[in-house]
């Protein structure tokens, strides 16, 4: 045991490969907001919203590379972590003059932009904010932090940048003021703040574990900053972990309204032939539609006693019976489910189709990025 905790204390001796004071410089260097960087941080702003905007993942993940955003944020963990309060000020000032600057070319984008939102699911993706986000910005940013205190710095970096995911929730915020959508507005702005403040807090972390040297001589400077880490916690993990049970308890339902439907599809002489599941808003529902003979009502309450087993309460499920009657001719009720099945075969395998292609746009980006670090 001892020669294998020898080895492990080994294999994870950070001492030799970190330069404290190479990388507070480098920090300190990349907080400013002014010049090139200014303009960079625009155009980045624009490429993620056209990438946005027409559903491009590859863009995306270009802009994501491009932009300078993490700089004030890693070199506002770092001030927390140092005890550093002028670091802390300029940090939280360009942190300011980023947001602000990103957020007003987003909305000028999205103001004057010709083209039309071609999938707003990519968007409302970026408004709900859970614990998860929570976790990949925390790991992400003791990665970053530990990338900028290595003494051979490799891709760590551009990986951080594309898995905390910035930039997007900002284009987002810049989307709902220009279509006055108050949702989008919000929920990206406090995903964009989990991401954020979680970064900086991984940052703060990594500073103390690698002992970074202390600013500040002042006690009450150094008792006073992990409070405010304190605070932060506090404020932004409660939402997010409220947001993440009703994720979870959606994902549930859904899942339990699928089994449900696939264990009834018939019903005696009657055909559950499509169903639409809703969990927009509080109350999840399950629409099911019906073909065939109408059901009559003790049917319909042996069904919905059936979705208790399946954790659905009866006022979840609504019916719609209007394609069923009361006598049928199977031989037109076969041949309309045949067409409707036809129907949704056909309308999978052209989004099959769409996402392959999307695929490989997205395995082309990420080669030439790749290919653009190693160079």
């Amino acid at each position: 045991m001892n020669k294998f905790t020898r080895y492990l204390r080994h294999v994870v001796y950070l001492e030799d490969g970190i330069d404290r004071d190479k990388a507070a410089a480098s920090i300190k260097k990349n907080i400013a907001f002014r010049g090139p960087n200014v303009i960079i941080l625009a155009c980045a702003i624009i490429i993620a919203s056209v990438g946005l905007n027409v559903n491009s993942i590859p863009v995306i993940i270009g802009a994501m590379l491009i932009s300078p955003v993490m700089g004030p944020i890693i070199g506002f963990g770092l001030g927390l972590g140092t005890n550093d309060t002028q670091l802390l000020k300029e940090s939280v000032k360009n942190f300011l003059v980023m947001v602000s600057i990103s957020i007003v070319v987003a909305s000028l984008y999205f103001l004057i932009s010709p083209l039309r939102l071609s999938n707003p699911t990519e968007l409302l993706a970026r408004t709900r904010p859970t614990i998860y986000d929570v976790l990949i910005a925390l790991f992400g940013g003791a990665a970053g932090m530990l990338e900028n205190a290595r003494k051979e710095r490799g891709t760590v970096l551009s990986g951080v940048a594309i898995a905390t995911a910035l930039m997007p929730p900002l284009c987002t915020v810049g989307y709902g003021i220009a279509t006055l959508q108050v949702t989008y507005i919000y929920g990206a702005f406090y995903l964009f703040l989990i991401n954020s403040i979680f970064i900086a807090i991984a940052t703060f972390a990594v500073a103390k574990f690698l002992g970074f040297e202390s600013v500040a001589t002042d006690e009450f400077q150094r008792r006073r900053n992990p409070r405010i880490v304190a605070l932060l916690l506090l404020i932004i993990i409660v939402p997010s972990v409220i947001t993440a049970i009703g994720t979870i308890r959606d994902n549930n339902f859904a899942i339990n309204a699928e089994r449900f439907v696939q264990s009834n599809k018939t019903i005696g002489s009657s055909y559950i032939f499509d169903h639409q599941i809703n969990l927009e808003g509080l109350n999840q529902t399950l629409d099911i539609y019906l073909a065939g003979e109408a059901l009559d009502l003790a049917t319909k309450q042996v069904l919905l006693n059936n979705a208790i087993n399946y954790g659905l309460h009866s006022d979840q499920i609504i019916f719609h019976e209007e394609a069923a009657v009361q006598t049928i001719n199977k031989n037109e009720v076969i041949r309309d489910l045949n067409n409707h099945y036809l129907n949704t075969i056909q309308e999978l395998n052209k989004r099959i189709t769409e996402l392959e292609v999307e695929l490989a746009k997205y395995k082309g980006a990420a080669q030439a990025a790749a290919d653009t670090v190693k160079k």
